[in-house]
């Protein structure tokens, strides 16, 4: 399903994961299981109870990380096999920022047991891991798999969630941009924060400006941008959004910058050229580059 359609259809969360638990934490109509039946196997009760632990501290400040992470790993111990408590590493890993350790992981858990994917923040751990070691073509696919799923967080991680979706999609040239425009304009239209309302219109400037619609681009500039592009992309709440294609960062503050200060564009566009020489928009950076260059240029004496 294309994002575009995806976005439409946002409001699934299915299965025993929309309450947090894994499946084999509840009975078969999604229920937590009772008291008797847990009773009966200790192990199950001690890894519920490990894995419900390591969910809570991640949802928590980023300092709790490592005792998720070890949580998560004993309970793999107890009751091995699952891919819930690896899902869980590998979120806690990411959270620590150990990428590479992260998608291993992730990797795992998503071969034990599809189902771990069915949590929404297991499926975005899994979307910003690919993403965030040059799997983008992959992160793009996650993406456009947990965009249906995005009722199930804030309406802040939602925007988040959509403007790191057409970042992604913008990677993949040409093809990606449909779908890079509709996550957009959703963050855009959504967000109630300003730090990824701000990025979001920059994004969308950029994914507009490549698609040939410059004059659209020029528009919602100047309408939207308030301050320095540079400061908009470094902004706390917009930090994790770009981590998923950070060379972008270089881009729209590129764009941004072409209409009142020549010499930073050029130095932003020269940035993002030379983190991306083969990169699909090189050409398209290639070109205002040579504007930019035009522009600043000492005209010849008469």
């Amino acid at each position: 399903m294309p994002l575009a359609a995806a976005l439409v259809f946002a409001q699934i969360v299915a299965g025993p994961w929309s309450s947090g638990r894994p499946p084999e934490c509840a009975d078969e109509s999604g229920r937590v299981a009772n008291v008797w039946e847990r009773a009966k196997s200790p192990e199950l009760r001690r890894y519920c109870n490990l894995v419900a632990g390591a969910a809570s501290k991640l949802a928590g400040p980023s300092t709790a990380a490592e005792a998720a992470l070890e949580a998560a790993r004993e309970a793999e111990r107890v009751l091995p096999g699952h891919g819930a408590s690896r899902a869980l590493e590998g979120r806690a890993l990411l959270a620590l920022g150990r990428l590479d350790e992260a998608l291993a992981v992730l990797v795992d858990a998503k071969g034990r047991e599809g189902k771990a994917f069915d949590d929404p923040l297991a499926l975005l751990a899994w979307a910003r891991a690919l993403a965030r070691t040059g799997r983008r073509n992959e992160a793009s696919d996650a993406y456009r798999d947990l965009l249906p799923r995005a009722s199930a967080f804030s309406k802040t991680d939602q925007a988040t969630l959509a403007l790191e979706a057409g970042l992604v999609a913008m990677t993949r040239g040409t093809a990606g941009l449909d779908d890079a425009n509709a996550a957009l304009r959703e963050a855009l239209r959504e967000s109630p924060e300003d730090d990824i309302r701000d990025v979001a219109a920059l994004a969308l400037a950029v994914a507009l400006d490549r698609g040939g619609q410059v004059e659209e681009a020029r528009a919602l500039l100047s309408e939207r941008l308030r301050g320095d592009p540079r400061r908009l992309v470094a902004a706390n709440g917009a930090t994790e959004a770009i981590a998923v294609a950070p060379a972008e960062a270089s881009a729209l503050v590129g764009l941004a910058l072409e209409a009142n200060d020549a010499a930073g564009a050029h130095d932003a566009w020269q940035t993002y050229l030379d983190g991306a020489p083969k990169g699909p928009w090189s050409e398209h950076a290639r070109v205002h580059l040579a504007a930019l260059a035009k522009r600043t240029a000492p005209k010849a004496h008469r």
